[in-house]
């Protein structure tokens, strides 16, 4: 791709995101999310591939969907208050057509099929950009109207989206399908605790952020795609496979890594609102995508494919490891000793 479009979408891209995480009104919210779209549409065809071009049609069909009903929700609430601020969402039926224009723009799960589709068809480098900055808009839109929505609602998808997204990413054997489950379960996390502690929610977000941008770096760094080549890319850099080993166990919420934080602060909240039979099921669900994670850890650091036939070794490359990553892998897998300075910064 031309450099100057590049730039042109990804300033569009932060542009878009920071209009919608600092506006007010419902229309400049809007706006926002219509910019950040149209400039990550091009980034996800780029390669012109049959299935880069269908990935961006589903994600534009969806996104347009979501957007007419985040306009609908705002109109509707406008209509019976006479009130277009976001932080204003009084009307029930508004907070329920939001909550569902929210899920589709995330991907929760039932509004979830698009996600694990366009990831597959765009390349590691945009598939960062959705799984990560394109998520942020939403989140925001829903931690400013949080007190306004439906718990029973709320709860129900954070539970069918930590189920499913566990459940279905069980069975594949692409990485970038794998990552997306991965992201449709932690959202869940993230859906379950925004009503009772919505600056949990934003710490999970950031957490979450910083653990994927490691894997999806990395993956991007060995040029893998698929469990069989991650399976050979040992002896390529064998130094990155050791970090992205212990991301992948973090994403998982393994307690001595980063990633049991966010886990371990939504159960202990969830339990002080008496609700344990739902922290309970959300610790039992996290067991399915831990499953996967450590099918792909397996796969990254101990195992040859069990061929007979000889497999081609990959060289070693005498590149060092970007700073980038050395630095994000560093924060995903030490953070959890100085958690106390995070939840005093939070």
């Amino acid at each position: 791709m031309n450099p100057q479009a590049k730039l042109i979408f990804m300033t569009s891209l932060l542009l878009g995101t920071t209009i919608t995480i600092s506006s007010n009104h419902w229309i400049m919210a809007w706006a926002g999310l219509e910019i950040n779209t149209l400039a990550v549409l091009p980034l996800i065809s780029k390669s012109h591939h049959p299935r880069s071009v269908e990935a961006a049609t589903k994600y534009f069909l969806t996104q347009a969907a979501a957007s007419a009903l985040v306009l609908f929700s705002s109109m509707t609430n406008a209509w019976h208050t006479g009130q277009w601020d976001i932080t204003q969402l009084s009307h029930p039926t508004s907070g329920l057509i939001l909550t569902s224009a929210i899920a589709m723009k995330l991907g929760l799960v039932p509004f979830h099929f698009w996600f694990p589709e366009v990831l597959q068809g765009s390349p590691l480098s945009t598939g960062l950009l959705l799984s990560t900055i394109m998520k942020l808009p939403p989140i925001t839109l829903l931690y400013m109207t949080s007190p306004s929505l439906n718990p029973t609602l709320l709860t129900i998808l954070a539970l069918l989206s930590t189920a499913l997204g566990g459940w279905m990413g069980l069975n594949q054997t692409q990485i970038r399908k794998i990552l997306a489950f991965s992201s449709i379960s932690h959202l869940g996390w993230m859906a379950i605790i925004i009503i009772y502690n919505p600056k949990l929610t934003l710490l999970n977000f950031y957490l979450y952020t910083m653990m994927t941008a490691t894997v999806f770096l990395t993956l991007n760094s060995m040029k893998v795609l698929k469990l069989s080549t991650l399976m050979t890319a040992w002896t390529k850099v064998p130094s990155l496979n050791a970090m992205l080993l212990l991301t992948l166990l973090s994403l998982a919420g393994l307690p001595p890594l980063t990633g049991f934080l966010p886990k371990w602060l939504i159960i202990q909240e969830l339990t002080k609102q008496e609700m344990i039979a739902t922290a309970t099921l959300m610790a039992l669900l996290s067991l399915l995508s831990l499953f996967f994670y450590l099918r792909l850890a397996y796969c990254t650091t101990i195992t040859l494919p069990p061929h007979t036939t000889n497999h081609m070794k990959q060289w070693r490359t005498g590149k060092p490891t970007n700073v980038l990553i050395a630095i994000l892998a560093t924060m995903s897998i030490t953070l959890l000793p100085i958690s106390p300075l995070i939840l005093a910064l939070v």
